[in-house]
């Protein structure tokens, strides 16, 4: 993914603005993510980029997401479908 790609389609968050939110506000777990414009919070499917990314910085590392923004926004909108997650009502689906 580049930086400018979406990492939370539920509100529309970037890789980039997460990345520096992390480096701003230095939540002290990943949940605090959730308040960098509610990522995580939607359907689930970003949390486990979102604790990468927080992890990497925990460990003073950078840390990007090895996924093409294609395949990432499909496999998101799959895990969708098969009900493993719901966007809030009036969210991207």
């Amino acid at each position: 993914m580049k930086p400018d790609d979406k990492l939370c389609y539920c509100f529309h968050v970037t890789q980039r603005k997460v990345q520096n939110f992390i480096r701003l506000h230095q939540p002290r777990v990943p949940s605090e993510i959730s308040e960098c414009g509610g990522a995580g919070t939607g359907c689930g499917w970003c949390v486990p980029f979102l604790r990468k990314l927080f992890d990497a910085a925990r460990a003073n590392e950078t840390a990007t997401i090895e996924i093409d923004a294609d395949v990432y926004e499909r496999e998101r909108a799959e895990y969708v479908r098969a009900g493993k997650g719901k966007p809030p009502a009036g969210r991207e689906s």
